[in-house]
């Protein structure tokens, strides 16, 4: 992706239902403008970054962009899930997303086992990945120091 980094921001909806029940990987899901405004030679498939919700700290995350083949979605989705545990749920909530980085065309699995198993990688490659310099500074960009005021209104 040429646009990298890339950073968005937009209020969590609800999704699927399947990153915490099914796949036990919670995930937070944009709004479609959010997906419809990505840059449209964007590829699909797994990237990683920084995600901060509200103006809470900022975490480690995995987003995924498309059509999530094994539930053969007809709408382009953007889940991301945040490495951290949150007590509650947080829908409504804006959340800031930085994609710095590419990891995988998305693809059909043939099992939930091998879905779950692909994604836990994911996850352990963006952990490693997230540590290189370039990568640790993207942390600490402005983008992620909004004002609790703009947060509220909604800019």
């Amino acid at each position: 992706m040429r646009h990298l980094p890339y950073f968005c921001r937009g209020q969590v909806v609800r999704g699927f239902g399947r990153g915490s029940k099914q796949l036990g990987i919670p995930t937070a899901n944009f709004p479609e403008q959010v997906v419809d405004n990505l840059p449209a030679d964007v590829s699909t498939g797994i990237y990683y970054g920084w995600a901060s919700v509200g103006s809470g700290d900022v975490h480690k995350m995995v987003v995924s962009i498309g059509w999530n083949p094994y539930y053969k979605n007809t709408k382009k989705s953007m889940e991301t899930h945040i490495m951290h545990t949150f007590k509650e749920d947080f829908y409504g909530e804006i959340l800031s997303v930085a994609i710095v980085g590419y990891l995988r065309p998305e693809k059909n699995f043939d099992s939930l086992e091998s879905l779950i198993s692909a994604i836990h990688g994911d996850i352990e490659e963006a952990k490693k990945r997230l540590d290189l310099p370039e990568h640790l500074k993207l942390k600490e960009d402005n983008f992620f120091r909004v004002p609790k005021s703009k947060i509220m209104n909604g800019h």
